[in-house]
């Protein structure tokens, strides 16, 4: 059974995971440019290789490197407790109890606190005012 939030409790947590988004939100828009710079040397490298190699390298190290920092945060935010749902969109969720059942406190990143629930398997659409 997976630990259920208070409401207080969860709002407590928001100022770190807020960090947390935005670090990752950077990072996978970099990562996301990096892919794109990656598939065009690719593309070059097959006809002039020698010449595109090292920038290839180096971007994919660099790739390497966001991908390992992207699973760090994710790891962090997991180890909370909570659940990541979105990194795009900045979406956390948290296990709580609403009448007698396992529901999810609803955050979005941009929101100053959590106003929002939905049952567990209906998602952000779900989402209704507490």
């Amino acid at each position: 059974m997976p630990r259920l939030f208070t409401l207080d409790e969860a709002n407590e947590l928001l100022p770190r995971l807020q960090e947390l988004l935005i670090e990752m939100q950077d990072n996978k828009r970099t990562l996301d440019r990096l892919q794109q710079q990656i598939g065009v040397l690719t593309g070059r490298a097959s006809g002039n290789g020698h010449l595109v190699a090292k920038e290839l390298s180096d971007k994919r190290r660099d790739a390497e490197a966001l991908t390992n920092r992207l699973s760090e945060l994710a790891e962090e935010i997991s180890s909370m407790d909570c659940q990541l749902k979105g990194i795009d969109e900045g979406l956390i969720d948290f296990p709580a109890e609403r009448d007698g059942r396992v529901v999810n406190l609803c955050w979005k990143l941009g929101e100053e606190r959590i106003e929002h629930w939905h049952d567990t398997d209906a998602g952000f659409s779900g989402r209704q005012p507490l």
